[in-house]
């Protein structure tokens, strides 16, 4: 095992959680929409509309995804906001590049 494959076990269990929050379909369909709608985001309703799915059934999956980071929400008057975090999918991202891949890809 080299130098570079040495984790720290927080970054694996958040990484670990993130790809679990993201293995179920209508999750990954809930943050695909999100962030083809960075940096506005989308209104809970819109997001519901666009999805085609009963508003507890996008409550429970929003939720999870908050839970682990790759999603946001602000509320603006009435109306609450979901924005995915960019930034937390690109660090989890590159802990799969960094850590997986390390010692087989140039």
């Amino acid at each position: 095992m080299s130098a570079r494959s040495v984790t720290q076990p927080d970054a694996l269990e958040r990484t670990a959680e993130r790809l679990e929050a993201l293995g179920r379909p209508v999750r990954l369909g809930v943050y695909r929409a999100l962030v083809r709608a960075a940096p506005a985001g989308l209104a809970v309703g819109d997001l519901q509309a666009l999805l085609a799915i009963p508003r507890s059934t996008l409550s429970f999956h929003l939720r999870r995804l908050i839970e682990v980071g790759l999603v946001s929400q602000e509320r603006q008057g009435t109306t609450l906001i979901c924005r995915a975090d960019v930034t937390a999918m690109e660090d989890t991202l590159g802990f799969l590049q960094r850590e997986c891949c390390a010692d087989c890809c140039p």
